[in-house]
């Protein structure tokens, strides 16, 4: 019997410049049971790529156990680099295909170990195309970025 629990996670980032002020979100859902968590953060100098990554690491982070994992995303970046070319950069001493630096390395490390934890399934959707949880991690994101920039001094 299978006893990891199956959990949905949706995530989205938000950039405003880039670099700039950025906010990132997730949604997880649990379907068993419906239980659902919204969580978002953001950060004062960043970027949207760095805000896609962040809002999966969050909420990879935030599962108790290991779990199987239906991760929705409108970043390819993020899911190509998870399903396509982490195992590469890894292969190569976290470099590209053409030897330059992996950009964002240290949070690709971040995701290589949680991966290890939990089995991931990857979903794309198009972004700002009504698809509710994705409107959602936007608007999360969105909102955390502006609370940010607007308490900045």
């Amino acid at each position: 019997m299978h006893d990891r629990p199956n959990v949905h996670l949706f995530t989205d980032g938000a950039c405003s410049g880039n670099p700039g002020p950025g906010g990132w979100a997730y949604i997880l859902v649990h379907p068993a049971t419906g239980k659902r968590r919204e969580h978002a953060g953001a950060e004062a100098d960043t970027t949207n790529n760095r805000m896609e990554l962040t809002a999966v690491i969050e909420g990879l982070r935030a599962l108790s156990r290991p779990s199987d994992v239906d991760l929705t995303s409108d970043s390819q970046y993020v899911l190509k680099g998870l399903r396509e070319w982490l195992d590469q950069w890894k292969a190569r001493g976290w470099r590209t295909a053409d030897k330059k630096p992996v950009k964002n390395e240290d949070l690709w490390r971040i995701l290589d170990d949680l991966r290890a934890a939990h089995t991931l399934r990857f979903h794309w959707i198009r972004g700002h195309n009504e698809h509710p949880e994705n409107e959602r991690c936007d608007q999360l994101a969105v909102a955390a970025r502006q609370a940010l920039v607007n308490n900045d001094p």
